[in-house]
């Protein structure tokens, strides 16, 4: 508890500065700003180590756990969890009292969070008004606090299952259970682990129109970076008599989707679940015969995979067949702008597979995380299509 006293008491309402006035706010002034966030929220972890998966707060003498619904989701993981409870049976000096209690105050807290959210958000406008390594550095230690206080931050320590409905034509219901990981707090290729909003909103458009997607004349449909296996359920749930086969590459990943598709086996046609790097691809077993429709979500995070991937479809996809690309479009953070390199890999004029058809896809409230401006859906074939 000695950390506490590094602290004075002062509501986050007061120091942090106006957003309105953000583009003549400085490097260092923002990074206080969210250093003394940290620093109030996390006291033992105020250094830039990951934070905790959870907001919590010292409790004595509260016995019920503590539920904000207006924290949004973050898309990672399920929300609606409730938050931890901390059992503290150190007594507390006055400053540690009047820290623990500003600490409880939903309105600083949800003053923190509109302040975070809205920092992310105005990331693109404040481009070029400080040095671009400060910015970046910012908008991510912003989108990292977010997270924690959501309960959803990347490296959850708990394993969440998710019940998601979706509706198909003539009003059927699409249920798939999902088991949500642990991701591992040193190993970044993991996020597979969780579910990502971008196959949530591709999923639902799937079941809003299955033979728009293929599914319904699809002898053979693959999905390339699978994470949890949304995609590949779901196609299996709505073409029934298809070959499916999931893949994905980390070991902990294709673990789970295994799991996962165990879990909603009796309801859909078989799923095989495979290994495949797409750097160093091994296109054997279930990979060796084409595919007429190749599936994936959000899974371009730098600009080599979008080669990487191109290459796979090329090697798996039949003539005339057709890969759907569902892409988060970010206006911040590290990964800001990413979808650029899937509409240059594959630009029309270029040899090989091309964009035939794109879609801007709106964000919806409680879906995605709060640097997830809307999404692009890309429908992509061979350049001979296109003509």
């Amino acid at each position: 508890m000695s950390s506490m006293h590094i602290l004075d008491s002062t509501p986050p309402s007061t120091f942090l500065p106006p957003l309105a006035r953000l583009r003549a706010t400085s490097t260092e002034d923002i990074a206080s700003a969210l250093g003394h966030i940290r620093q109030l929220y996390w006291p033992e972890a105020c250094s830039k180590a990951p934070l905790p998966p959870h907001f919590t707060i010292p409790v004595r003498h509260i016995s019920t756990l503590i539920h904000d619904t207006t924290v949004p989701d973050s898309g990672y993981a399920s929300g609606n969890e409730d938050e931890g409870r901390l059992e503290d049976e150190v007594l507390l000096d006055e400053d540690d009292d009047a820290l623990e209690a500003l600490r409880a105050d939903t309105f600083e807290r949800s003053f923190v969070l509109r302040w975070l959210t809205g920092l992310i958000a105005r990331g693109d406008a404040w481009a070029g008004t400080i040095d671009e390594e400060g910015r970046l550095e910012a908008i991510d230690e912003a989108s990292s606090i977010l997270s924690a206080f959501t309960g959803a931050e990347e490296e959850a320590e708990v394993a969440v299952t998710r019940e998601l409905s979706f509706t198909s034509t003539g009003g059927a219901s699409v249920s798939v259970e999902l088991n949500d990981a642990p991701l591992s707090t040193s190993d970044h290729t993991s996020v597979g682990l969780q579910s990502w909003a971008s196959s949530i909103v591709l999923a639902e458009r799937m079941c809003s129109n299955p033979s728009h997607f293929g599914l319904r004349t699809s002898s053979r449909i693959l999905e390339l970076g699978a994470g949890t296996g949304l995609l590949s359920i779901v196609a299996a749930k709505l073409s029934r008599t298809s070959t499916v086969v999931a893949t994905d590459y980390h070991p902990d990943v294709l673990a789970n989707c295994q799991a996962n598709v165990r879990t909603n086996a009796a309801s859909s046609a078989p799923i095989a679940v495979k290994r495949l790097d797409w750097q160093y691809p091994e296109y054997d077993d279930e990979l060796a015969m084409p595919f007429d429709t190749v599936l994936a979500a959000d899974v371009i995070y730098h600009p080599e995979h979008a080669c990487w991937l191109k290459g796979c479809v090329e090697k798996t996809m039949r003539p005339g067949g057709v890969f759907w690309l569902m892409i988060p479009v970010r206006s911040t953070g590290r990964h800001e702008g990413m979808y650029r390199t899937v509409e240059e890999v594959f630009a029309p004029g270029v040899p090989g597979l091309v964009v035939l058809e794109e879609e801007h896809v709106m964000r919806r409230d409680g879906v995605g995380r709060a640097d997830e401006v809307g999404y692009r859906l890309y429908r992509i074939g061979w350049a001979d299509n296109a003509l």
